[in-house]
C-alpha cells in the first residue's frame, strides 16, 4: 500500500530527499508520491514535522 500526502503538508520538502525511491516530487502547492513507485517503507512518515505522509 503506497503512502499519500495529506492536505497538512507544509512544503518543506524534507520527505523528498529521504525516499529511496524518488517517488516524491514537489506538486502544486504540496508535494506528492508516485504510487506506482512508492515501496512502503515510510522513510518519507518518519522525518515529517507535521505527519503529511499517510498509508492510502
Amino acid at each position: 500500500m503506497a503512502y499519500v500526502i495529506s492536505d497538512e503538508c507544509i512544503s518543506c520538502g524534507s520527505c523528498e530527499s529521504e525516499c529511496p525511491a524518488t517517488a516524491i516530487s514537489e506538486g502544486d502547492g504540496k508535494y506528492v508520491i508516485d504510487a506506482a513507485k512508492c515501496t512502503d517503507c515510510g522513510s518519507c512518515a518518519d522525518v515529517c514535522p507535521v505527519d503529511a505522509p499517510a498509508k492510502e
